[in-house]
């Protein structure tokens, strides 16, 4: 485990009573692990269905836009951020002495396993984390293709043609149910662009694209639709994949874990 997420051996801390969470992965854990009481906001991102998977449950809970004024007034024992957090709401909180713990975008599902534990460890529930652990590793275990099924090339394709390349959490999921992200093809390094007519040179078997938010007509939605796609459309089949499910690890990799199971099987059946 790295160092970001290396839990501090002795004594657990105490268990804070007002926690304050600044980012939309770390929502999602707060609210799979916390007592309800414990949590005294999460971040705006949580109430929007498209982008969290725990919206239902944060419309129910405070929230704040991350400034340093609203998360100073609620009066926190424990902050938890990312590196994506706004920095000068992270510099407020620690010239104040608010504890603030921030956290890395994991980059496997190990490292995103290791922050469900450390999570747990410092809101006090640390049997909470293990039993999410184990949800998440059974989740995972399920969407595995069998021994010696075929496997299917695929690509990740979002706005602008964004795709997810070596070196992320989502190019190891995609691995471990049945995929082989050809990203690397197209040279990608973590995350970059794949041009339209990169894309139609080289096809993978299935494209993953988003599902765009209800009356929009987002770039990847017309993607979808372009003419030229008509050519290759029997080399590649099109499977919509929920957003929500492709920047988060933690509790949400037991939906993505599913989402890519069922997209295999959708594009096994439609002849890929």
């Amino acid at each position: 485990m790295s160092g970001a997420l290396a839990m501090t051996a002795g004594a657990p801390p105490p268990r804070p009573r007002r926690i304050v969470s600044l980012n939309s992965c770390l929502d999602a854990m707060l609210v799979h692990l916390a007592d309800r009481g414990q949590i005294a906001a999460l971040s705006h991102y949580a109430r929007d269905a498209r982008a969290s998977t725990v919206a239902d449950q944060a419309r129910t809970l405070p929230y704040t836009w991350e400034s340093a004024e609203e998360v100073i007034d609620l009066m926190p024992d424990l902050v938890l951020a990312s590196q994506h957090s706004a920095l000068a709401t992270r510099n407020a909180l620690k010239r104040l002495h608010v504890p603030v713990q921030r956290f890395k975008v994991p980059r496997s599902i190990d490292e995103s396993l290791g922050q469900v534990r450390e999570v747990a460890r410092l809101i006090g529930h640390p049997d909470r984390g293990e039993a999410l652990v184990a949800r998440i590793e059974a989740a995972v275990a399920a969407a595995r293709p069998t021994p010696g099924a075929r496997r299917l090339t695929a690509l990740i394709y979002q706005p602008n043609g964004f795709a997810a390349g070596p070196g992320t959490l989502v190019d190891e999921m995609m691995a471990e149910t049945g995929f082989d992200n050809v990203a690397r093809r197209f040279g990608l390094k973590t995350w970059g662009n794949v041009g339209l007519e990169r894309l139609l040179a080289d096809p993978p078997q299935v494209l993953l694209v988003g599902v765009p938010a209800p009356g929009a007509r987002s770039w990847a939605d017309r993607v979808m639709s372009h003419p030229a796609l008509k050519v290759i459309s029997g080399r590649m089949r099109q499977v919509r994949l929920p957003e929500r499910l492709l920047y988060c690890g933690g509790p949400v990799l037991i939906e993505t874990a599913a989402a890519m199971a069922l997209a295999r099987a959708q594009a096994l059946k439609e002849g890929a």
